[in-house]
């Protein structure tokens, strides 16, 4: 039944791929398409939470409304004499809201002693059409499938022209340095590509099929859609396997660009544009001309700093497989990691509350989905990020379009990165405090997780081991860890291949780390602990 199911979702995305494909979006339509969607905000949110939710008898979210005495009506009430984001507020209070981890899947939601079981397909939007089935960046469990609709990159891809043309690289030769099916973060750049009426030039993939061999369904599904490009006059580039230790290669194809055209940009992680930079000091090239759009990680400022040195420019997006483009990088930031929010896609509001295993209270993100074609349907989700959210004026081009709210300092409080996969804080815990000391001796006092930068500005997760642990080879944990990271998942697959390509996983052996109150966290967040204060609310 898998293997029909499959290849249904597969037909059905492919049947809806030529329209796609001919069907371009110009400028003056994005511009246009915003424009309404900003004039209907309010309406879009009444629409789909009366259809997806009200109207969806599976809904996770109708438990929620009936414990806290709200129906439909009360909330178009609301909506109308007090705002959006003042409903939301006044709902996240009510109990209206769902953790990351119940969002996951991996918890069951529990409020006011009432246990509502839950699964991550829960929250799907029962209404897409054209769509095929990724996995999302976690390393834990079976991974988090989303449904990537044809719509929702179209719905999705006024957003990054707008972007685009606000840095001046709308029209400038691109390329893409990321993964292949089952990560879908390769194939959307192309198709969001192809809706803006131009594609990347080349498709940089970072793992080589000698590290990691995707399932016949996602290579026939490549294989298909780039051939689908044909007939359509779209040219679909091939990925072609540049491995971390090949940044080199994307150098050459940048000098080559800027010799001809005088600019391009490269879409790909924080990290491995930092190799690229790396790779043009060691070889003495300059890159002034040259744009990164960088995103699956926070770009701090060491790693911001080593890549503008080589003369490149830099700006982040903010993204979730789950519900698409968050925010995208303003022309005259504040800081590294300052983003426009796209508020005609998402509302956010911003809510205390104490982090599990850390001994730090912030204002976690509330996102709400507003548009119809949304992989999943949120409600006052949190996806475990915190950070600044301002209305100020910039006088960047994004600001004309009604885009007047930024988000900065954006950290995650109970997920560590690196490579661009995310890592769940509270599913390592067991890792730490159950498999290694079972494994080689020791407490859960002997061991503990710090994400922190190297020398370089590289994101680098370090596994201290007490020195009373007797240990003979370190290489023995860093596997125990990885082959414990869910080895029944997809996408752990590549999670394994992508770290130990990179070496993001260390061993250090010292004492664990200790609070300023002595306590000592399994997780310990080394470059977070001057943002641990609770950011200004919006």
């Amino acid at each position: 039944m898998k293997f029909v199911d499959d290849m249904k979702m597969y037909w059905q995305f492919a049947s809806g791929l030529r329209h796609f494909l001919r069907q371009p979006i110009s400028l003056e339509e994005a511009r246009a398409i915003i424009s309404r969607r900003m004039d209907e905000r309010e309406e879009n949110f009444l629409r789909l939470l009366e259809r997806g939710i009200f109207g969806h008898s599976r809904s996770p979210f109708l438990p929620l409304f009936k414990l806290a005495g709200c129906e439909m009506g009360d909330v178009r009430n609301r909506v109308r004499s007090g705002g959006l984001e003042g409903t939301l507020r006044e709902l996240r209070q009510a109990g209206v809201y769902v953790t990351f981890e119940e969002f996951k899947g991996k918890t069951p939601i529990v409020r006011n002693g009432q246990v509502i079981p839950v699964e991550a397909h829960d929250f799907d939007n029962p209404y897409l059409s054209h769509y095929y089935r990724a996995e999302t960046g976690g390393t834990t469990g079976a991974g988090t499938r989303i449904n990537i609709d044809l719509d929702h990159l179209a719905a999705d891809t006024p957003f990054n022209m707008l972007a685009l043309e606000a840095h001046g690289v709308l029209d400038a030769p691109k390329a893409i340095w990321r993964g292949v099916l089952p990560d879908p973060s390769g194939l959307n750049y192309i198709m969001r590509g192809a809706k803006m009426g131009w594609v990347p030039q080349k498709w940089f993939t970072p793992i080589a099929r000698r590290d990691y061999k995707p399932a016949l369904k996602y290579r026939l599904a490549t294989t298909c859609t780039v051939l689908a490009g044909r007939p359509c006059g779209v040219p679909i580039p091939w990925p072609e396997p540049v491995t971390f230790d090949q940044a080199a290669v994307i150098v050459r194809w940048i000098v080559d660009q800027l010799r001809n055209h005088g600019s391009c940009l490269i879409f790909c992680l924080v990290s491995t544009a930092l190799r690229v930079s790396v790779a043009a000091r060691e070889l003495g090239v300059d890159l002034r001309g040259a744009t990164f759009e960088v995103g699956g990680e926070p770009p701090t400022e060491a790693k911001v700093r080593a890549i503008t040195s080589t003369g490149a420019r830099c700006y982040p997006t903010y993204h979730f497989g789950e519900c698409g483009r968050v925010g995208m990088g303003c022309a005259r930031p504040l800081d590294c990691n300052d983003v426009h929010f796209f508020k005609d896609g998402l509302a956010i509001i911003q809510y205390p509350r104490q982090v599990p295993g850390f001994d730090i209270t912030v204002n976690a993100f509330c996102f709400t989905t507003l548009l119809p074609t949304t992989p999943k349907l949120m409600l006052n989700v949190e996806l475990d990020d915190y950070g600044v959210i301002e209305t100020r004026s910039c006088g960047c081009p994004l600001e004309s379009y009604g885009y007047s709210e930024h988000i900065r300092e954006i950290r995650s409080f109970r997920k560590l990165t690196g490579e661009g996969v995310t890592l769940v804080g509270s599913e390592m815990v067991s890792i730490l405090e159950e498999v290694l000391p079972a494994r080689f001796g020791g407490s859960a006092l002997d061991y503990q997780l710090v994400e922190e930068e190297d020398e370089q500005g590289f994101t680098k997760l370090s596994l201290l081991v007490s020195p009373r642990v007797e240990i003979a080879d370190e290489t023995a944990v860093i596997n125990t860890v990885l082959d414990a990271l869910g080895p029944n998942g997809v996408a752990d697959g590549l999670t394994r291949a992508t770290w130990r390509q990179a070496g993001t996983l260390r061993v250090k052996r010292m004492e664990p780390i200790r609070t300023a109150r002595g306590k000592l966290m399994p997780l310990h967040l080394i470059q977070r602990t001057d943002q641990s204060r609770v950011p200004s609310s919006a």
